[in-house]
């Protein structure tokens, strides 16, 4: 069992059938649920799964919404960016990575991001940092 980095091969597809919606105002809900270092999540993952997703105070199962999603282009990159996420005042073991999916749209699948270590956390702020919101950043970019 391993988690890979990666947007979703699904998602990609899903993308031209026009299936996800990222309007900032009507748009999609798209959520992150973490996982611990037994999950088998990468590029083949389709959908979110409970398996071997974190458990622990303060944290429900399916994680937390993203919000500040904002799609946008510079040049001839179009990409989208989420505000950073806080688990408020958590108490987690082995936090080793995440899972984005869309919850309007039967819990598919969009990126898994690999922390690259396991994070634990004790009646404290878990933060998950996106990347600068720019064409050579963001968490997801079409080039």
């Amino acid at each position: 069992m391993s988690i890979t980095q990666a947007i979703a091969t699904s998602f990609k597809q899903e993308c031209f059938l026009a299936i996800h919606d990222f309007d900032t105002t009507t748009g999609d809900t798209f959520k992150m649920a973490l996982y611990n270092s037994s999950a088998d999540l990468g590029s083949t993952t389709t959908a979110y799964t409970a398996t071997n997703e974190v458990s622990g105070t303060g944290y429900s199962a399916g994680g937390a919404t993203l919000t500040g999603v904002q799609p946008t282009t510079s040049g001839t990159v179009a990409f989208i960016d989420f505000a950073d996420l806080t688990f408020s005042t958590v108490t987690l073991t082995g936090v080793r990575g995440a899972l984005i999916y869309n919850s309007s749209k039967a819990n598919r699948a969009v990126a898994v991001l690999d922390f690259g270590r396991d994070i634990d956390k004790t009646a404290a702020d878990l933060v998950v940092t996106f990347p600068e919101a720019s064409s050579n950043s963001a968490i997801l970019r079409f080039t």
